[in-house]
Formats: structure tokens, C-alpha cells, sequence
């Protein structure tokens, strides 16, 4: 059911779809999130995961 669905030209048409409908940029913040993720995985899944970078402090005004 499944074979072959994974060729070169499949999966450049599907990037071209999603080139399309997020564009460039958004499509570049969505790799590099799904980077991040896989990344996180790998490292909760070892035994000793680095800890997570601290975030920046958000001021709040008055």
C-alpha cells in the first residue's frame, strides 16, 4: 500500500506545497522547530540530558 511513497519526486512536490503555503521563513521557523524537538528527544532519551538553555527574563513594565 505504501511502497514507493517516499520518492525523490514525491517528496520534492510536497516541499514545493508547503514552500507554498507557509513561504520561505516560516518554512525555515518550521525545521529548524522540528530540529529542536528531535533534538530534545534524543536528549531525553539518553541518561543524562544537558540541561535545557535558560530562557531570557522578561521585564515587565508599569
Amino acid at each position: 500500500m505504501f511502497e514507493g511513497l517516499l520518492q525523490p519526486m514525491h517528496l520534492l512536490v510536497i516541499l514545493f506545497i508547503a514552500l507554498l503555503v507557509f513561504g520561505p521563513s516560516k518554512l525555515a521557523d518550521l525545521g529548524k522547530g522540528l530540529g529542536d524537538g528531535i533534538r530534545q528527544f534524543k536528549e531525553s532519551v539518553r541518561d543524562e540530558p544537558k540541561p535545557a538553555p535558560a530562557a531570557p527574563a522578561i521585564e515587565k513594565q508599569a
